[in-house]
């Protein structure tokens, strides 16, 4: 059942964040994941949640996002991000019912 990694991003520094974006895609691949949102419009529909860009990335699996997420290879691109601006980010597994 696939899993997915939600991220809310608000960049303070758009050259770092430009940075970060590079090295993503292939290490998202390489744990079977694939980007479903990367930013565009948004409308707040409830609550008083306003993000200014949001990315959602699908993977396989519970344990394939994990095992993007904890990886070696995702450490220093993440703390990229975390510098590049703030974020909030979550880990949610598709499963329905």
């Amino acid at each position: 059942m696939a899993a997915y990694i939600i991220v809310e991003i608000e960049t303070t520094d758009e050259a770092l964040m430009t940075e970060y974006r590079k090295h993503t895609p292939g290490l998202v691949e390489k744990f079977g994941g694939k980007f479903i949102v990367r930013g565009g419009k948004t409308r707040t529909l409830e609550g008083g949640w306003t993000p200014s860009r949001v990315v959602v990335l699908e993977f396989p699996d519970y344990a394939a996002a994990e095992r993007f997420y904890e990886s070696e290879e995702y450490k220093p691109v993440l703390a990229m991000r975390l510098k590049a601006g703030k974020s909030k980010a979550i880990l949610v597994d598709g499963h329905s019912g």
